[in-house]
């Protein structure tokens, strides 16, 4: 039986422990305190080491879901979190500021992982703020000379969640998905 990892991140606020929880069969273990600092004016608790949630599937595989805290200050959790995985899932929050700057940073601070494995983007929050659109998040990259999937997602729903997670199997290996 083989397992396997594959790692959330983004910005706080992205979604991360959301999307994780929405499709884990297990129950996700959380490491979310009261936040302190400027995080507190986007939301109450925060992740601050990790959230970790799993996959079991009908082959028996299990593939390990693990949430990074949003904040650079506990950045050296996502070296620790990447070791062993197989790709990373960045997720991505309309509502910021500069959503495209948050991807920008968090694809550089991932880079050696992202360079030995994949990644894919998921835009949350779409429904609340719809700039950029999905085409500008396109055209960023292409422009960055980047060659990533990015999908609009609603991390609370399993079937997005999923969607990603599929985008990344099949960015890994383009026939594991019939």
């Amino acid at each position: 039986m083989s397992a396997y990892k594959i790692i959330f991140s983004g910005p706080v606020g992205a979604g991360k422990t959301t999307a994780l929880g929405s499709i884990s069969d297990i129950k996700p273990f959380k490491t979310e305190e009261t936040a302190t600092d400027e995080t507190a004016n986007r939301k109450e608790k925060t992740t601050v080491a990790m959230d970790y949630g799993m996959l079991k599937l009908d082959s028996g595989e299990r593939i390990h879901l693990y949430g990074t805290p949003g904040q650079d200050r506990f950045d050296f959790m996502w070296e620790i979190l990447t070791d062993r995985g197989i790709g990373l899932i960045l997720l991505a929050d309309n509502k910021r500021p500069d959503p495209m700057a948050d991807l920008q940073f968090f694809l550089e601070a991932f880079e050696d992982f992202i360079d030995k494995t994949a990644v894919v983007i998921g835009i949350t929050r779409m429904d609340m703020n719809p700039s950029p659109s999905i085409n500008d998040y396109h055209r960023w990259l292409k422009e960055n000379k980047l060659n990533i999937p990015v999908l609009e997602i609603d991390g609370r729903e399993e079937k997005d969640v999923i969607q990603l997670v599929q985008a990344l199997l099949y960015t890994l290996d383009p026939g594991i998905i019939n």
